[in-house]
């Protein structure tokens, strides 16, 4: 299906942009959460303006936020965990936990949500993407040390995507060369589940998510094109 974007969507497009999408991520995510409406003759009239006030709200919104992205940009963050000789992290690093230690840090709140990438599952360092807007994505260093053991040099770990985290561990094939009881076996596993489980949510939550702020002008767009479209299909 081609939809009218209203308003800017990471990994997608730009308030005003026409785009081709799977009928189900346009029915049940982008048109239920006012994101985008159906691309007919009677929205498409209304590009020009949407574009329009989408680019003064995204500088207004940029200008705000750009010192923000200074100070976040190559902050780093350390984390200890249990990890088996391999590197290999007995549970992992999560976005909610990285976004806390963000907020710890520099004073700057930041949703788990803006958080780009897929919990961190290995030792050394990893670069984490940050969405602040569509135009500012700050990185910072996530620096994952072996619990009981004095930070040593790590190796630069190339960014964990949400959408190559599948190939990443189809590539994993050693086990821990160091056997743990069954007890600690079972807390491991029990860790993975729940990990698993939390990931495949935030995966579905994460395909795209809106970078811009509601505004009023952008609400009477919505409500002119949701008319416009509503006599459309009623002719």
């Amino acid at each position: 299906m081609k939809v009218l974007l209203l308003k800017d969507v990471f990994k997608l497009g730009r308030a005003g942009d026409v785009k081709r999408v799977a009928d189900g991520y346009g029915r049940n995510y982008l048109l239920p959460q006012g994101l985008a409406v159906l691309a007919t003759p009677g929205a498409l009239k209304q590009v020009d303006r949407i574009k329009t006030t989408a680019t003064v709200q995204r500088n207004a919104l940029n200008e705000e936020l750009g010192e923000v992205a200074e100070q976040l940009n190559g902050t780093r963050l350390s984390f200890v965990a249990r990890a088996s000789e391999t590197g290999k992290l007995y549970g992992s690093i999560t976005t909610q936990m990285i976004a806390e230690s963000i907020s710890e840090k520099t004073g700057v709140e930041i949703n788990k949500r803006q958080v780009f990438t897929q919990p961190l599952r290995t030792l050394g360092e990893h670069t984490v993407e940050i969405r602040l807007t569509v135009d500012l994505i700050p990185e910072v260093t996530v620096v994952v040390n072996q619990e009981g053991e004095e930070p040593e040099e790590v190796i630069i770990q190339e960014p964990v995507r949400p959408d190559s985290e599948e190939d990443q561990e189809e590539g994993e094939t050693g086990e821990p060369a160091e056997l743990v009881s069954e007890v600690e076996e079972l807390e491991i596993e029990d860790l993975e589940v729940k990990e698993e489980t939390e990931t495949t949510a935030e995966e579905d939550e994460l395909g795209v998510e809106e970078e811009s702020e509601t505004f009023d002008e952008v609400e009477e767009i919505e409500e002119e094109l949701e008319s416009v479209v509503e006599e459309e299909t009623a002719e």
